[in-house]
């Protein structure tokens, strides 16, 4: 089902897309949100979850105070986008919505984010959806009894409907998922870095960098990114770490490796919710026209909203936190 919402209508001086798309995660604001987000970050413990082939990934878990009913009990997996972490702006505001609802917590780091690089040897690329279906698989191992639940933003949300696809094979029951402007083809999106504002090709550059950088302190003598980081370009340093670092033969093959378009979601059987704008500079909605439409996905496309963005006030909870602490406190 597609849902042409007209639901969020941001003020007129909020409406911009890039404005939109650049207020979430504006540092400016870590302050008021960590301060709103103060319980569920207190209740947050380390969880470290075997995920198969020896991989761990990180989860900051935060369970509700004591006298909830077992079977009412909800877990909901939050992932992050790309070089984002557990403690993103975006992640903590929805979270702290869903702990204080009673919802068991886990903000999910992916592999070499959130400051995990020395978990793992290998690094990090868009691929590595095994790792992710194994952390989801012990997560449901672990809390046997809850409803689990997951929802994503941009790549998190790309991971989120991948393992959705997955979950009958893999054997896990996942109640509900939402996906907030995922990933929908990775060429389409790399493209768009490349050619639209400078602002989000630098700053995906300078977060990769770091992240690099942090990944051969990490591993000292088995990785030198010198030749990664030598051109300044997103599509080079894609390449080079695909041919250097990946079983692919060349970026096209990679790229599509994580696309969700064509019949990637037919499978998918979980009740899941994709949310996303036609404005969104990063995930263009005419990709939207080649996903698999199965019976369990429903679509909503707002005229506005970015990348992620979604905020209808600078303080408080945004429009896309209540429209997914609603779709997942559903009975």
């Amino acid at each position: 089902m597609i849902d042409l919402s007209a639901d969020f209508r941001p003020p007129a001086w909020l409406a911009n897309r890039h404005l939109q798309s650049i207020l979430p995660s504006l540092p400016l604001r870590r302050p008021a949100i960590e301060r709103r987000a103060a319980a569920v970050i207190a209740a947050s413990r380390p969880l470290v979850l075997e995920c198969g082939d020896g991989v761990r990934l990180l989860g900051l878990h935060a369970s509700p105070a004591a006298g909830t009913e077992s079977a009412l009990r909800r877990l909901t997996v939050l992932m992050h986008g790309w070089e984002g972490s557990a403690d993103s702006l975006y992640v903590l505001s929805v979270a702290q919505l869903l702990y204080a609802r009673g919802h068991d917590v886990v903000r999910l780091n992916l592999r070499d984010h959130g400051g995990t690089h020395a978990l793992n040897r290998e690094l990090f690329h868009s691929c590595r959806l095994p790792e992710v279906v194994g952390a989801v698989a012990r997560l449901q191992a672990v809390f046997p009894v809850h409803r689990l639940q997951l929802a994503g933003f941009s790549l998190g949300g790309n991971f989120c409907l991948r393992v959705g696809a997955k979950a009958r094979a893999a054997g896990i029951r996942i109640e509900r998922i939402v996906a907030v402007c995922p990933v929908l083809d990775p060429s389409t999106t790399l493209d768009a870095l490349e050619r639209g504002p400078a602002v989000y090709h630098r700053y995906f550059l300078h977060k990769w960098s770091r992240s690099l950088r942090l990944k051969q302190d990490a591993w000292p003598g088995h990785y030198d990114f010198g030749d990664m980081v030598s051109n300044p370009s997103l599509r080079s340093m894609t390449e080079r770490m695909v041919l250097k670092y990946t079983d692919y033969p060349d970026l096209a093959t990679y790229l599509s490796g994580y696309a969700i378009t064509g019949g990637v979601l037919a499978s998918l059987e979980v009740p899941t919710h994709v949310i996303t704008s036609e404005d969104d500079p990063m995930i263009l909605a005419h990709d939207l026209a080649r996903l698999a439409r199965p019976d369990a996905l429903e679509l909503t496309v707002t005229a506005r909203g970015g990348h992620c963005g979604y905020m209808d006030a600078l303080a408080g909870p945004s429009w896309i936190d209540r429209k997914i602490v609603s779709e997942l406190t559903r009975a």
